[in-house]
């Protein structure tokens, strides 16, 4: 997922992606301590999306303080 395609989302979408990509990362990794991923890299992939997530509602959180 890219950044501007992240910026697009309203805040409420942004937690409901965060809350299914951690679901999903819980699911690989799970999965992945059972029997190997065709593609561990996937819980990589997961991880950095939960990150960029994570990013930018928190800079959305600190100019919506700011301008309080």
């Amino acid at each position: 997922m890219k950044t501007a395609e992240i910026r697009e989302l309203t805040t409420k979408e942004l937690e409901e992606r965060i809350e299914n990509e951690v679901a999903q990362l819980l699911k690989l990794k799970l999965n992945h301590n059972i029997s190997p991923l065709d593609n561990p890299m996937k819980i990589t992939v997961t991880r950095k999306n939960i990150t960029r997530l994570k990013t930018i509602l928190g800079e959305r959180n600190l100019k919506e303080n700011k301008k309080s």
